[in-house]
C-alpha cells in the first residue's frame, strides 16, 4: 500500500500534530492539543490535596503523561525507573502511578505490603501488553513444548507486559527487559540455550519491533532468523521448518504509537531539513530504526537532547507529550515530531488532572480508590524474572 503525503505543515503544527487521520486508533487522533480542564481549580484542589496528604503520597508520572500531571509528579521516568523509585520510597502509605495498567502491576511487585498502588483511571491500559493474553502465551508455549522446542527456548518479556507475562518468565526460566537493557538480556537468554551461535530460541513479547530491532542490530542476527508468532493461528502462523530453523521468535505485538512512523516521515524531513538528526525509539520499525541517525530509550531520547548542540535540528519519534515537553525545554534547538497525524498515546493519556484529583481527595477523606493488586503467586514468579533482570551487567560483556 502506497502512503500519499499532503503538503508539509509549518514547524509548529507537525510538533504539535495538528492532523487529523480517519484510520487512526480511536482516541489517537486530535486538533493538536489537549482540551484545558473544565474546572480551573483543579489545580488548586490538586496542590491542596497533596500537601495534606503529605508523605502519606508519592506520586510518579511516566514521560509521556500530560504536562497539567507531571506537575504533580514527585518523580517522574520510564516504568520501570518508576517502579524502582517507589520500591525507595517504603515511607509512603500511598503510591499514586500516573501512567497505564502493567506499571502499575510492576510498582505493587516490587513495593512493600504497607503501600496500596493506586492508578487514577482503571481505563489507562497499554494496547502492546494486551497483545500478549497469558492464555495465548500458555498455548504457544504448549505448542512449542509438543515441537521439542520449548526446551532450548528462553521467554524473554519487555517491561511493557502484564504481571501474568513477568509471571510466565519467571517460571520458564526467563527474564524481564527494558528497551535500555534488551541487548544484555538477549544475550543472557541465549547463554542459557547455548549461545548467540547455538540453535537454541528467544520467544520475545510482547512488542516485535523491540525484538527484532536488538537481535539485528545489536547481537548480528539476520532477518531471516525472525518469525513472527500470530496467537490466532496453529504455530503462530508459520511452518514446523520455520519455527525450527528460527532464533528470535517474535509474539505479533506492537506499540501503537511508536508502529505508524514510516520511513517515508525521515525521508520528508531529510528533504526538507538538511542535516536533521533523526531520533527513534526501538519500538518503531526495523526500517525506521535502521535510517534513522539514533535509536534509544525515553531516557536516552531525553539525554541525546540534553547534550545536543544550540542551534541543532531534531525530529524524534516517540510519543507527542514527550516530544513537545522537549520543545519546549529547548527553545534553543529546531524540535520536530516525526509524524503529523498520530497525538498522544490515547490510553496513557486517560489519566488526566480530573482523575488526579478524585484520586488524591479521595485519599484525604479516607477513601482508597483503584487498587492495584497483584496476587501473591503471581507476584512471586515475576519477581523472579524481574529480579533476573536486576542481576544483569549494565551492559554487554561480550563487548568489553
Amino acid at each position: 500500500m502506497t502512503q500519499t503525503f499532503s503538503e508539509p505543515s509549518p514547524s509548529a503544527l507537525m510538533l504539535l500534530g495538528e492532523r487529523r487521520d480517519p484510520l487512526s486508533e480511536r482516541g489517537v487522533d486530535c486538533p493538536g492539543t489537549l482540551p484545558s480542564p473544565s474546572d480551573p481549580g483543579l489545580v488548586e484542589r490538586a496542590r491542596a490535596a497533596k500537601e495534606a496528604l503529605g508523605d502519606r503520597v508519592f506520586i510518579l508520572g511516566h514521560h509521556y503523561q500530560r504536562d497539567e500531571v507531571i506537575q504533580f509528579a514527585d518523580v517522574t521516568g520510564d516504568s520501570f525507573k518508576l517502579a524502582r523509585d517507589a520500591a525507595a520510597r517504603p515511607a509512603a502509605e500511598f503510591i499514586v502511578f500516573c501512567g497505564v495498567h502493567f506499571m502499575a502491576e510492576s510498582a505493587d511487585i516490587l513495593t512493600s505490603d504497607d503501600q496500596q498502588v493506586i492508578l487514577p483511571d482503571m481505563a489507562a491500559g497499554c494496547s502492546m501488553a494486551d497483545m500478549a493474553n497469558i492464555n495465548q502465551v500458555d498455548d504457544a508455549w504448549a505448542q512449542l513444548e509438543e515441537a521439542g522446542i520449548a526446551s532450548r527456548t528462553v521467554p524473554v518479556t519487555y517491561m511493557n507486559s502484564t504481571a501474568a507475562i513477568k509471571a510466565f518468565c519467571g517460571e520458564h526460566g526467563g527474564v524481564v527487559c527494558t528497551s535500555s537493557n534488551a541487548e544484555v538480556a538477549l544475550h543472557w537468554a541465549f547463554d542459557q540455550v547455548g549461545g548467540v551461535e547455538g540453535d537454541g530460541k528467544v520467544l520475545f513479547l510482547p512488542d516485535q519491533h523491540l525484538g527484532r530491532n536488538t537481535a539485528v542490530l545489536q547481537l548480528g542476527l539476520s532477518l531471516d532468523d525472525c518469525i513472527v508468532w500470530d496467537p490466532r493461528k496453529p504455530l503462530g502462523g508459520n511452518t514446523p521448518e520455520a519455527v525450527e530453523a528460527a532464533r528470535m521468535i517474535l509474539w505479533k505485538g506492537h506499540c501503537s504509537v511508536h508502529g505508524r512512523f514510516r520511513k517515508a516521515h525521515i525521508d520528508r524531513f531529510r528533504e526538507q531539513i538538511p542535516g536533521i538528526n533523526v531520533l527513534v525509539h526501538p519500538e518503531c520499525a526495523n526500517d525506521v530504526v535502521t535510517a534513522a541517525d539514533m535509536v534509544g530509550s525515553t531516557e536516552y531520547i531525553i539525554k541525546a537532547l540534553d547534550a545536543a548542540e544550540p542551534g541543532s535540528s531534531w525530529v524524534i519519534g516517540t510519543e507527542l507529550n514527550l516530544v513537545r515537553r522537549l520543545a519546549n525545554a529547548h527553545p534553543d534547538k529546531d524540535v520536530h515530531f516525526l509524524e503529523d497525524t498520530v497525538c498522544f498515546c490515547s490510553t496513557m493519556n486517560r489519566i488526566d488532572l480530573p482523575h488526579l484529583v478524585w484520586a488524591l481527595e479521595s485519599l484525604v477523606a479516607g477513601d482508597v480508590p483503584n487498587v492495584i493488586v497483584v496476587d501473591d503467586e503471581t507476584q512471586r514468579l515475576a519477581k523472579i524474572a524481574l529480579d533476573r533482570m536486576l542481576a544483569l551487567p549494565a551492559k554487554n560483556p561480550a563487548k568489553d
